[in-house]
Order: C-alpha cells, then sequence, then structure tokens
C-alpha cells in the first residue's frame, strides 16, 4: 500500500471521526434542548394555575403575595394570552417595536397560532382564555449552540491544516532547492573534467566519431546541470518558438526511444507561436511528460503532442496511448514520490508541475484518461 493510499485512508479516519462527534453532540443538545423545553411547559402551566388564583375570589394574601411572585419570575418565556373572540388580553416577553405594536403583536400572535396548540385557561363560569408562548431566548440560543461550537471548530481547524500545509510546503520547497542546488554541483565538476577530456581525444586523429558522440553527450549532462541550478531561483523567461523548442526537445527523444514508439507533433494553426518560457525548463517538462509517456506504453505506441490557442491561452496536449490512469490517480501522479514503476523516485511529472505552475504561471493537469486506451495531459499557458 502506497504512501499516498495511507494518507487517504487516514483522511477518511478522521471524517468519519469527525462525522461522528458532530452528530452525537447534535444529538446530545436536541435531547437537552426538548428537556428545558418540556421544563418550560411545565413553567407555564404553573403560571397559568398562578393566573386562575389572582381571578378566584377567597385568595389570602399570603396566597396572593406567592402567585404574583410566580407571575413575576417569567422573564424568558414570550407569552400572549387570548380571549375567547380572538383577542388580545395581555403579553410578556415579547419584542415590539416602537411604532405600530398593535400589527406587530398580531403578526407574533399568528406566528405562534400557527406553531403551537395553546393552553387553556379556565377562569370559571365560562369564562376561558388561551395561553400561546414560544421557547425562551435560552432554548433559541441553546439550539444554535452546537451549531456556532462546530463552525468554530472547523474554522480552527481549516486555519490549522492551511497553516500546517504551507510550513509543509516551505519546508519542501527548501529540500528542492538544496536537492537541485546540489545536484547541479556535484555534476558541474565531473562535467568540466569530461570537456577537457574531449578536447584532449581531439588531438589525437581517428577520433572523430566517438568524440563527437561524446560532445553530445557532454552538453546533454551542460543542460541537466544547467536545469539543477535555475530550480530555486526566478528563471529568466524570453519570448521563444513554441514548436521549434518542442521540436528540440521531440528529436532527442526519438533517437532514444524504441523505434515502435513514434513520437509527433501537431502545430495545427499556429506554427509560428511565440511565448515566453525558460527554455531549458520548458524543455525538461515536455521531456519529463514524455519518458512517463514511454513507460506508460510498454511496447509499441505513439505519443503525440498537439497545439493550439484559446481566448489567448495556449494549450499543449501531450496524448499517449498507454495503459491509462483511474480517475483517483488524476491529482496522486503529481506528488512527490508518486510511481507505478518498480525503479524511479516519482519526481518528474511533481518537478514538471512546478515548473508550469510555480515559474511559468500556468498549468499542468491530466485532461482526460482511459484504462487500456491512453491518458492526455494538458499543459496551458497564460497569454503572453
Amino acid at each position: 500500500m502506497s504512501f499516498y493510499t495511507h494518507k487517504r485512508i487516514w483522511k477518511l479516519f478522521l471524517l468519519i471521526g469527525a462525522i461522528t462527534i458532530g452528530f452525537f453532540t447534535l444529538v446530545y443538545t436536541d435531547d437537552l434542548t426538548n428537556e428545558l423545553k418540556e421544563e418550560e411547559r411545565k413553567s407555564v402551566e404553573i403560571w397559568i394555575q398562578a393566573i386562575k388564583q389572582i381571578t378566584q375570589s377567597g385568595t389570602g394574601e399570603d396566597e396572593l403575595g406567592l402567585t404574583l411572585e410566580i407571575i413575576s419570575q417569567n422573564t424568558t418565556i414570550p407569552i400572549i394570552i387570548v380571549e375567547a373572540d380572538s383577542s388580545i388580553n395581555s403579553h410578556r416577553n415579547i419584542d415590539l417595536p416602537q411604532k405600530e405594536q398593535d400589527a406587530a403583536l398580531q403578526k407574533e400572535l399568528q406566528r405562534l397560532m400557527e406553531k403551537t396548540e395553546p393552553l387553556i385557561i379556565d377562569l370559571g363560569e365560562n369564562e376561558i382564555q388561551y395561553l400561546y408562548y414560544d421557547d425562551s431566548i435560552l432554548i433559541k440560543k441553546l439550539g444554535w449552540f452546537p451549531i456556532v461550537q462546530l463552525s468554530i471548530v472547523a474554522l480552527f481547524i481549516i486555519i490549522a491544516y492551511i497553516a500546517f500545509n504551507g510550513a509543509r510546503k516551505a519546508e519542501q520547497d527548501q529540500v528542492w532547492v538544496g536537492m537541485s542546488k546540489e545536484t547541479a554541483h556535484q555534476l558541474g565538476t565531473p562535467t568540466s573534467s569530461l570537456l577537457g577530456w574531449v578536447d584532449l581525444l581531439k588531438l589525437k586523429e581517428g577520433n572523430e566519431d566517438i568524440t563527437t558522440e561524446l560532445e553530445k553527450d557532454v552538453e546533454r549532462l551542460q543542460v541537466i546541470t544547467d536545469r539543477f541550478s535555475k530550480i530555486g531561483s526566478k528563471p529568466e523567461l524570453k519570448e521563444q518558438p513554441l514548436i521549434l523548442t518542442i521540436n528540440e526537445i521531440v528529436d532527442y527523444l526519438s533517437r532514444r526511444t524504441a523505434s515502435n514508439i513514434n513520437i509527433s507533433v501537431d502545430a495545427g494553426d499556429v506554427p509560428y507561436l511565440m511565448v515566453n518560457i525558460n527554455k531549458v525548463l520548458f524543455q525538461w517538462v515536455i521531456e519529463n511528460i514524455c519518458k512517463n509517456a514511454v513507460d506508460a506504453i510498454g511496447g509499441e505506441g505513439s505519443i503525440i503532442i498537439k497545439i493550439h490557442r484559446n481566448n489567448g491561452h495556449v494549450h499543449i496536449d501531450i496524448k499517449d496511448t498507454g495503459k491509462g490512469l483511474n480517475r483517483n490517480q488524476f491529482a496522486t501522479v503529481f506528488k512527490p514520490g508518486y510511481t507505478t514503476k518498480l525503479r524511479g523516485w516519482g519526481l518528474g511529472l511533481s518537478l514538471a508541475k512546478r515548473i508550469v505552475q510555480g515559474y511559468h504561471g500556468g498549468k499542468l493537469f491530466v485532461k482526460e484518461s482511459e484504462i487500456g486506451k491512453g491518458t492526455t495531459f494538458r499543459i496551458t499557458l497564460p497569454k503572453a
């Protein structure tokens, strides 16, 4: 099981854990809210009994004082008492505007009538009133509490995740730059030495064929050294002929690729297109993608590089007839260390993406892929 598979599994477990915690928090809060609602209903019923005590004759002074205290204790539960003819008798704890209070009160009554069944106040002698009440402010706040709590926790997790990813990316960048500079340095010394040996061989007759090929390989090593030396520093972008730039690297790859794999370039209607690129790094991108395509093909097949322009943007599609990718691999193939080969570091496509996006302000992604039929990578460069 690969590192990225393990990573996806851990993310899934964390997501399930977060959902579980959120679910039980909501259930617990809902149960608590329902219990408090029941307690409030009992308080309203006691309040009704207090109202009835006041209306009844013969209530003692001590009982009357207790009754009035019970009534005055309700400072949170919104209540509207209505006569039998639906006219409003009284109300408590209802926030009303300074203007048009009667209309606002009627509107609030209508809302409560649609929401709950009234409690009946039987005052005796066929006199009946109806009491409508709503949840107290405490109940309403408690209902929002888990949502607010989970939102704050989620916000904290998101901020922490972004900060952690930023720190990790900065650390990875430092590693990338350090490795690239060190690689360029290590290659520089033997390359210079090889140049000296080539010049020495040129002095002797009969070595022309050997020295010509050696010069090509040394030049190639110099190009590779130059590539690594540019990682980490801001590359210089110059206006370059795109088709010619791609053809150069395609010619190099074609000579070093099996004859049963054909690499071709389709310039479409833009054969003389000029773009702002760093030639050395951009050719490295094309090389990495094509080499991955060659590995994906395995045997006989083809690689077609098609260039076209749309709304000022330049699109370079590199299509192969390889084994293809699953959709869940579209993003993973660009992760450092991801590879399906027995040998390899899994850095080619990751490096290509960094060059296109970080240095050229473009995009590199898997446009489409089908198992057994092949994959198309797309490079999009911004308007010149």
